[in-house]
C-alpha cells in the first residue's frame, strides 16, 4: 500500500469506464502503429493500449507478437532482429493496401506523436519474467521524456516485469494483466504487494461479485478485449473502470445506447 500511494492516480472518468483502444483501433487499421492510434482517437477512445519490447540492438519498438510473421510476412524475432532491419518492414499492407509502407514504430515515437490527453496503457512484452534483457528500465526512462501530463499506465503478465519495472518508475500506474488461465487470487496478491494500483483481465473474468473483490483490496479494474455489446453491458454492470477493445467508436455508441453518461 505504501508504494502506492506515491503512485499518481489511475486515470479514471467519473461518467463512463475509459475506452482504450487496444493496439490502437485495431478492427479498423494495422494493430501496433501510428494510424491505428490515430484512428482510435479519432473513434473517441479516452486513449490506447499497446504493447513495447526490446529489438536486437537495444530500442522499444511497439509490437505484439514476438516474430513477424503475422504482422509483417517476414520470418524475424524482434528480439534479435536490429532496429534498422525493423525499420525497413511494412507492417501495413497485410491488414489493407491503403496502410501499405506504415512502419513499426518505436515507444518514443508513439509518446510523443499522441496528444498529452490520450492515455497509454503501455504493456511489457518479453518471454522471460527474470531476465527482461532490460525492458523495464529502458521503458521506464523512455516515458521520463513523456509530456508531465501524459497519462500513463504499465502493465504486464509477468508481475516480477512489472515490479521491476515499478523501481525506476515509482509514480506511473501499473496494472497486473490476468488471463482466464491463470491463478486469478494470486495475480491480485501480487499487484497489492508490488503497489500497483489495477488488474486488467480478461472480460470473462469480471462479475459483479469479482470486480467489488478487487475494488474492496483497492485495485482498479480493466477489462480486456471487449467488443461484443453482450460483453459491455455485463462489464459495465459488474462496475469495471476500464474498456479496452478493437472498436472503440463501436463500444462507445454501445455504452451510449445503454445510457451510460459520456
Amino acid at each position: 500500500m505504501p508504494a502506492r500511494l506515491l503512485t499518481r492516480a489511475y486515470p479514471s472518468r467519473p461518467d463512463r469506464p475509459l475506452v482504450l483502444g487496444h493496439r490502437g483501433a485495431s478492427a479498423d487499421a494495422p494493430e501496433n502503429t501510428l494510424a491505428a492510434f490515430r484512428e482510435a482517437l479519432r473513434q473517441g477512445a479516452d486513449g490506447v493500449e499497446f504493447d513495447v519490447r526490446r529489438c536486437g540492438s537495444g530500442e522499444l519498438v511497439v509490437c505484439h507478437d514476438a516474430w513477424l510473421d503475422r504482422v509483417a510476412g517476414e520470418h524475424l524475432e524482434v528480439a534479435t532482429t536490429p532496429l534498422s532491419r525493423l525499420r525497413r518492414l511494412d507492417v501495413g499492407r497485410r491488414f489493407a493496401e491503403r496502410f501499405a509502407g506504415e512502419p513499426l514504430p518505436t515507444l518514443g515515437e508513439v509518446i510523443h506523436a499522441l496528444p498529452c490527453r490520450a492515455v497509454c496503457n503501455v504493456e511489457l512484452k518479453c518471454e522471460q519474467a527474470l531476465r527482461d534483457g532490460g525492458l523495464a528500465w529502458r521503458v521506464s526512462r523512455e516515458l521520463r521524456s513523456a509530456d508531465p501530463g501524459q497519462e500513463l499506465i504499465l502493465s504486464s503478465f509477468h508481475p516480477l516485469v512489472l515490479a521491476r519495472a515499478r523501481l525506476f518508475a515509482a509514480r506511473t500506474p501499473a496494472a497486473v494483466l490476468v488471463g482466464a488461465s491463470q491463478n486469478v487470487a494470486a495475480r491480485a496478491r501480487a499487484a497489492r504487494v508490488m503497489g500497483a494500483n489495477a488488474l486488467h483481465v480478461e472480460h470473462r473474468l469480471c462479475t459483479k461479485q469479482s470486480v467489488a473483490r478487487w475494488h474492496r483490496q483497492g485495485l482498479k479494474v480493466g477489462a480486456w478485449t471487449v467488443d461484443d455489446p453482450a460483453d459491455i453491458e455485463r462489464c459495465c454492470a459488474a462496475g469495471v473502470d476500464v474498456l479496452i477493445t478493437n472498436q472503440p467508436g463501436a463500444t462507445l455508441a454501445t455504452l451510449d445506447r445503454l445510457g451510460v453518461a459520456d
